[in-house]
């Protein structure tokens, strides 16, 4: 499994009602992060929830997101619209989930499947919900295992 992209943000952008603005935290795409047992990417909005989130940091496969990008015509697609921290290429995510795996040296385990809410139909495109329902495209939450640092391309 390689990654792609390192995204983190600082805080959560959701809305508390239907029609309301979003925050605005914005996203970073720092080069490399460091993982911390139990907590996540330092610098992200999971790092300071409970020790036993099954959330401490989500995955995605720049697969799915090429898929989106070519099957909703939006070849510009930003990266960070999706929330999530980590985009790999070369593994199927489904295997991971409820076992531990790892990524240049960081042990993680699978906890959830990274369920799409409406957040992908009103940012990104109606229809992009759906899309990622099907065969977990939504993605991976994962807890940290062990700290350690991960890098961007490498």
């Amino acid at each position: 499994m390689k990654l792609t992209k390192i995204i983190v943000s600082p805080g959560h952008d959701y809305w508390v009602g239907k029609g309301e603005l979003t925050l605005q935290h914005g996203t970073q795409s720092p080069n490399e992060v460091v993982c911390e047992a139990g907590k996540g990417l330092v610098g992200d909005r999971y790092y300071h929830g409970r020790s036993n989130r099954k959330g401490q940091v989500t995955f995605i496969d720049e697969a799915v997101i090429n898929a989106i990008r070519q099957r909703f015509d939006l070849a510009e697609l930003d990266d960070s619209l999706f929330r999530r921290n980590l985009i790999v290429s070369g593994a199927d995510l489904s295997t991971f989930l409820g076992k531990r795996f790892e990524l240049q040296g960081v042990e993680f385990e699978g906890s959830q499947e990274c369920r799409p809410c409406d957040w992908m139909d009103r940012m990104i495109a109606p229809g992009v919900k759906e899309f990622l329902q099907e065969n977990f495209r939504g993605g991976l939450r994962a807890k940290v295992i062990t700290s350690g640092r991960l890098v961007a391309n490498s």
